[in-house]
């Protein structure tokens, strides 16, 4: 275990993946931007804030020393929320050497340009190897070693399947992508759905509603997908209707609890600050109704879920838009094929 591994973000994602890595007996550093909360993990051994139950293994170092967490590190680790991805790489940029392997496990677009995260990252480290880890997986479940299913994806086969080597164990399996396109949207955009399988969830409109809501808002992630070069089969994968399931449905899945909140009839505002940490289909939803609307795709769900987080649209009226649409085939491409006779 020669590997030596920096991590930025100490949230419960990044913490439960520390974990994991220190079980596998790396040692590594965690950077965590608040002095006070990283002198407390490091003392205390638990990320009380967002991994109470959960003690770190003696591998695992917590520091606010962003040099410390970087140099001389063969993989660096990012998971901080998508809105401070740049932040965070401008101010490590000076500390990080062009052979580390940039590792990002943050599902999102960012706003004001509409990049994803590996787009980002090329922009300020070019040369750097990167891949994104991503798929079906709770920090909560991960983090106490519950059997897990993910995804390396990466343009380079060499760096997905290191990635994958660094982290597959008997209880967290890795799967390789080369469709880095489909596997960043498919994390970030099923988000979005997961605000709405909440939100139809806290208007107690039952199990019906919500199937329909989680398969027509795969088809809607899909068709960005396509139109900004991801592979369509990638949808059908574990960080395409893998990760829509688990996030639409799981009680750890803060999207959806941000959704529920919004059914019962609480503010954007009121429900963030009940959830009490980064709901990232927030952001994301006015990034993807950007790009749909740049690029001329139709996406009808992220356009209600965008008219209620931000033009202050009622719930229920945005169900009834979805369910009054014109009426039309299920499958375009299908109905509109020559086999079929009808």
């Amino acid at each position: 275990m020669n590997e030596r591994i920096g991590v930025l973000g100490g949230g419960s994602w990044g913490t439960a993946l520390s974990i994991l890595l220190a079980n596998k007996g790396y040692d590594l550093d965690i950077w965590v931007r608040d002095i006070k909360q990283a002198e407390t993990m490091d003392s205390t051994r638990v990320n009380s804030r967002y991994l109470p139950n959960v003690t770190l293994p003696c591998g695992i170092n917590v520091s606010s020393d962003l040099e410390r967490t970087i140099c001389n590190k063969d993989y660096i680790l990012m998971s901080v929320p998508t809105h401070g991805v740049r932040e965070t790489l401008e101010n490590a940029k000076k500390y990080i050497d062009k052979n580390q392997v940039i590792i990002n496990v943050a599902k999102g677009i960012e706003n004001d340009s509409l990049l994803r995260i590996s787009e980002i990252v090329k922009e300020i480290l070019p040369y750097n190897p990167y891949a994104v880890l991503s798929g079906p997986s709770h920090a909560e479940e991960v983090a106490i070693g519950l059997p897990t299913t993910v995804v390396s994806a990466s343009t380079s086969k060499n760096v997905a399947e290191m990635v994958q080597d660094l982290f597959i164990t008997s209880k967290f399996r890795v799967y390789t992508n080369p469709d880095i396109i489909g596997v960043e949207l498919g994390g970030s955009l099923k988000n979005i759905i997961a605000l709405g399988a909440g939100i139809s969830d806290g208007l107690e409109y039952g199990d019906n509603a919500k199937a329909a809501l989680m398969t027509r808002g795969n088809i809607e992630m899909a068709r960005l997908g396509l139109k900004l070069g991801a592979n369509s089969n990638t949808f059908n994968g574990l960080t395409g209707i893998g990760d829509l399931i688990v996030t639409c449905t799981s009680i750890h899945s803060r999207n959806r609890r941000c959704g529920i909140l919004l059914g019962k009839g609480l503010s954007l505002e009121e429900s963030i600050k009940e959830v009490g940490m980064v709901v990232e289909g927030v952001r994301t939803t006015k990034s993807a109704y950007k790009l749909a609307e740049k690029h001329g795709v139709e996406m009808p769900i992220t356009e209600e879920i965008y008219n209620v987080l931000y033009n202050g649209s009622n719930v229920s009226d945005s169900v009834s838009r979805l369910m009054e649409r014109d009426k039309k085939h299920e499958m375009e491409d299908v109905a509109r094929n020559n086999n079929y006779y009808w």
